[in-house]
């Protein structure tokens, strides 16, 4: 006869019996929350790749104009109006505009003021990305496409 300060033991067939039915509510309640989060989209949607930068009078020969938010810079010459990509083409840090053109804090390239490389790890220029005009005449520019160095848009 057990004593009062004694537990009772458990058989063994019990003890079984217990973990089975722990173990499947711990499988049902990790099911449930899983599905729970069904309804919640684990990737967001891409934003836009068309900035608008303005319009066209904004921007008068000799304006240069960043847009840091989208990693882009926006030059106006006679020309015309271009942007440059301000990501480096090494590893994609965000180049820095210096007096003689831009140069990256990461891994030490520098690039002269058509984005061209001078020194440094960067395999390429930087990407031009191609600027457009809205119906209502508002300018654009597309990150997503990329135009060959020295592309101006006539304004």
């Amino acid at each position: 006869m057990p004593q009062r300060l004694e537990p009772d033991l458990v058989e063994r067939r019990d003890f079984l019996g217990l973990a089975g039915i722990w173990a499947a509510a711990v499988a049902i309640l990790g099911s449930v929350l899983g599905m729970l989060r069904l309804p919640k989209p684990s990737v967001l949607p891409e934003t836009g790749s068309r900035i608008r930068i303005g319009r066209p009078d904004e921007f008068p020969s000799g304006t240069t104009r960043a847009y840091p938010e989208h990693q882009v810079l926006v030059l106006s010459n006679p020309n015309g109006v271009a942007a440059i990509s301000m990501e480096c083409t090494h590893l994609g840090c965000v180049v820095a505009k210096t007096e003689t053109g831009f140069s990256c804090p990461c891994h030490g390239s520098a690039f002269n003021a058509d984005g061209e490389v001078v020194t440094g790890p960067a395999p390429r220029t930087l990407r031009w990305l191609e600027v457009g005009q809205t119906v209502d005449g508002r300018l654009i520019v597309d990150a997503k496409r990329e135009v060959s160095p020295g592309t101006y848009l006539k304004v």
